[in-house]
């Protein structure tokens, strides 16, 4: 496991005032890691997963015999930070019975006649289960922050100065909700640099298998990529709380990324002291009864 007091760095506290342009968007995210060297940190980066993708399997199913929570994973980022291949990575031990992914495209019309959390809360995980949410109701105090014509037709006056601020307060009271029925929630903004997806872009531009992945889209949003910035700073900073934190991962490295990720959710089930159902004696009793009859055949 990955000690804590460096996953604690990558946890945004509440009440703390963040910008993403302090933290490190590579390996070197401490002395100590650059003393130790990308080499071997890489090595170790492995290590880890490798043991956390066996641990995330154990716990699974505990998570799924205890019965009493549920997870949901949120995945925010600018485009090329390695969402999907974090998401295949981390979630590859899994029995993907007990596990679903949604990946949230443009709202329909339907959606745009609903509340802004009304998709979404018809994808939440199941007890037992684990949701990932490849990005998410945040994407309405992002994308449409940065283009306000997006915004769903509202009555007059519900687009005043506090909108943003009262959007963000119904975000947490949804979460805070969700945490008091047993959703444990974390949240994860894979923190790109610039440089690093205009490489990941080229790369989709060159090779061929990749044009499938490129849009005309990706290179006019990377063109609002500061009021990105600011708009994950204002969303960070507002929805950051308790009961459901954001971690800020470094994603230049996808070795790096993986690992953190698979750290913090497999830690994160392993402290909810999930245990196997115990049965009551007129169970027992008829565990005998069922063994006595196989005995017999």
């Amino acid at each position: 496991m990955i000690k804590k007091k460096y996953i604690d760095l990558l946890r945004v506290e509440p009440g703390k005032k963040i910008h993403l342009k302090d933290y490190d968007t590579g390996w070197t995210q401490t002395e100590e890691f650059k003393e130790f060297g990308k080499d071997k940190l890489k090595a170790r980066a492995n290590e880890v997963l490798q043991q956390n993708l066996t641990d995330l399997t154990q716990v699974q199913q505990l998570l799924y015999a205890d019965n009493r929570y549920s997870l949901l994973i949120v995945f925010q980022a600018m485009d090329a930070a390695g969402k999907d291949g974090t998401i295949k990575h981390v979630m590859s031990g899994v029995n993907p019975q007990g596990c679903q992914v949604f990946s949230f495209k443009k709202p329909s019309s339907e959606d745009l006649d609903h509340n802004f959390l009304w998709r979404y809360m018809k994808s939440l995980p199941e007890r037992g289960r684990i949701g990932i949410f490849n990005r998410s109701y945040y994407e309405d105090v992002l994308v449409v922050k940065v283009h306000p014509e997006l915004l769903q037709n509202l009555p007059d006056g519900k687009k005043g100065k506090s909108f943003w601020e009262d959007r963000y307060d119904d975000i947490n009271a949804f979460e805070h909700h969700l945490q008091r029925t047993g959703t444990v929630i974390l949240k994860f903004f894979l923190n790109v640099s610039k440089k690093e997806q205009k490489e990941r872009f080229m790369e989709r531009l060159d090779r061929p298998e990749k044009n499938w992945k490129f849009s005309g889209a990706d290179l006019a949003e990377r063109e609002h990529w500061d009021d990105y910035m600011g708009a994950y700073d204002d969303a960070l900073n507002a929805t950051s709380t308790k009961w459901a934190p954001w971690y800020i991962i470094p994603a230049d490295n996808k070795w790096a990324t993986r690992a953190l990720v698979a750290d913090i959710i497999t830690s994160t089930l392993q402290d909810l002291d999930l245990k196997f159902p115990e049965l009551n004696d007129e169970q027992l009793k008829y565990l005998e009864v069922a063994r006595k009859t196989l005995d017999d055949e």
